[in-house]
């Protein structure tokens, strides 16, 4: 099996695929406070709660947007599999992407996979929004290109932001209210946050579609897609492992690439 290891600024998902088939998955809050050995005790305790043993995973991958963590990280997923995994933006590895934009090295290697999934799904020009910690529009063109794209304060980031300059306003669940319209201030903030993102993700698909000048599928992924996607007008497929999905394709490229291939 491969273990694919997606280090986000919130949370840490992994993934287990047989082939090209995921068959598990499971994720833990980002710790910058864990030595390597325990977030390697953290990632045994987890594959024994699966019923995975360790042993019948062959290699690994891993993509990540906390620096710090990245080596931690790594250890530990080598102290697991026994051997060091790929790490995405690492010298060598191969994504099967040509990065167009002023400086790819400031791409987030999330970004990066996300683009390579998406490409490999539609096989087309397609806009990928993720919505995490930052809510992020990744644009991708008909050649298979990274082309940039957008980064606005992810929803959670933003209510957090609220709540500490608004005395008044208490943490709400984030579900969709009755109706557009707040009658409390529990459902107007929650109308806010639900419809004022999908709004904004519309929004700025349009605009974005506008540039590309293309036909172009829409795809999103995240933790807060199902959420927030599901009232979008725009949004055609939401993908809750895309980035899983393209950490695959990226180890599985790098068992065959040929020297000069991007």
């Amino acid at each position: 099996m491969l273990l694919a290891v997606d280090i986000g600024n919130t949370n840490i998902v992994c993934g287990l695929y047989e082939g090209a088939t995921l068959s598990a998955t499971f994720r833990f809050e980002t710790s910058p406070r864990r030595s390597s050995d325990e977030q390697a005790a953290l990632l045994a305790q987890l594959l024994e709660l699966r019923e995975i043993d360790k042993s019948s995973i062959m290699a690994s991958i891993v993509a990540s947007v906390v620096p710090p963590l990245t080596d931690v990280i790594a250890r530990a997923v080598e102290d697991i599999v026994g051997a060091a995994p790929l790490v995405v933006g690492g010298p060598g590895l191969k994504t099967g992407i040509r990065i167009r934009t002023d400086n790819p090295r400031e791409v987030g290697a999330d970004r990066i996979v996300n683009s390579v999934a998406a490409f490999e799904r539609v096989k087309g020009a397609v806009v990928v929004v993720d919505l995490g910690t930052a809510t992020t529009f990744d644009c991708v063109s008909e050649e298979g290109d990274y082309l940039g794209g957008v980064i606005v304060p992810g929803v959670q980031v933003s209510l957090d932001g609220l709540l500490g300059r608004a005395a008044k306003l208490s943490r709400i669940e984030l579900v969709e209210p009755p109706r557009v319209i707040g009658r409390n201030t529990v459902h107007a903030m929650q109308s806010g946050i639900v419809h004022g993102y999908a709004s904004l993700v519309d929004g700025l698909i349009e605009k974005i579609g506008a540039e590309l000048g293309v036909p172009f599928r829409t795809l999103a992924t995240g933790g807060l897609a199902e959420r927030i996607c599901k009232r979008t007008r725009l949004v055609e497929e939401i993908c809750p492992n895309l980035t899983l999905d393209g950490l695959r394709l990226i180890y599985e490229r790098n068992q065959n690439a040929r020297p000069g291939e991007p």
